[in-house]
């Protein structure tokens, strides 16, 4: 899909961050804007910006992606309105740095809902009529955390882990027929993610959205199954293959731990 413009494009987390960015970028190559997220305030905002600067039909729908229904919701709702999504990006999602037992159950279970399970049903809605036109495609937003087991996050990672092993599986099956899934790694960017994990991200370099966001578009323009952004996370997604595992759990370990709540 080399020429976006017309195109419709749902976007999940739409609120703040990455999926924001997401929004307005697609939005300024004249892509049709489909937003969700649980604060319906800040997508009204969002939807009110956008056709005010580019023009395009923005279509919102508020939602909580951690409830088993809500895929299911989105889908009948876009549905019911006429809208179809040539694009859908599955940004939604958190994370907590923390020992493993100093994080609830509930937690856990929420996280994985929205991580892996309504990325699943999501893309399982929508990404048939997408081969039927035989264009289009997901991008999905997973970790540079994705490539190697991260002691103090292990949960969070995982569920990374699953996104980019599920989307470059779909990229195997779909690609040949017209329809592309390109998996975004980004690794630290300046959003509310880190003050909802908990982390201390002190002296650690750190992305924009709006890089994010261009570079993961420009990946899913030129039909590339993954997006590294950073040079230096590029590299460092390297290291489980050149170390021994043993070696790169203790490795990561020790640099995650001392940043958990500030320990």
């Amino acid at each position: 899909m080399k020429n976006l413009k017309g195109k419709t494009a749902l976007v999940t987390g739409a609120s703040s961050g990455i999926g924001r960015a997401f929004a307005i970028e697609l939005a300024k190559k004249g892509v049709n804007i489909i937003i969700t997220a649980r604060s319906e305030n800040k997508l009204e905002q969002l939807a009110a910006e956008i056709r005010n600067e580019y023009h395009v039909r923005v279509l919102v729908i508020s939602g909580d992606l951690s409830l088993k229904e809500t895929p299911g919701f989105i889908f009948k709702t876009v549905t019911e309105k006429g809208w179809e999504p040539d694009i859908l990006v599955n940004n939604a999602g958190f994370g907590k740095w923390s020992g493993f037992l100093d994080t609830s159950r509930e937690t856990y279970e929420e996280m994985l809902m929205l991580n892996i399970n309504a990325l699943v049903k999501l893309t399982h809605f929508f990404i048939p009529a997408m081969l039927k036109n035989k264009s289009g495609g997901i991008i999905n937003i997973a970790s540079t955390g994705a490539f190697q087991p991260c002691p103090y996050i292990a949960v969070y990672c995982a569920s990374k882990a699953f996104v980019l092993s599920f989307s470059e599986a779909l990229y195997g099956e779909y690609h040949p027929k017209g329809v592309t899934v390109t998996v975004v790694c980004p690794g630290n960017t300046s959003t509310g993610f880190q003050e909802t994990a908990g982390a201390d991200i002190t002296g650690m370099s750190s992305d924009t959205p709006q890089k994010v966001a261009i570079e993961g578009i420009e990946a899913f323009i030129k039909g590339k199954n993954y997006k590294i952004n950073g040079m230096s996370n590029y590299l460092q997604s390297f290291l489980p293959r050149l170390l021994p595992r043993k070696t790169v759990i203790g490795i990561v370990g020790n640099m995650m731990k001392g940043r958990v709540n500030g320990k």
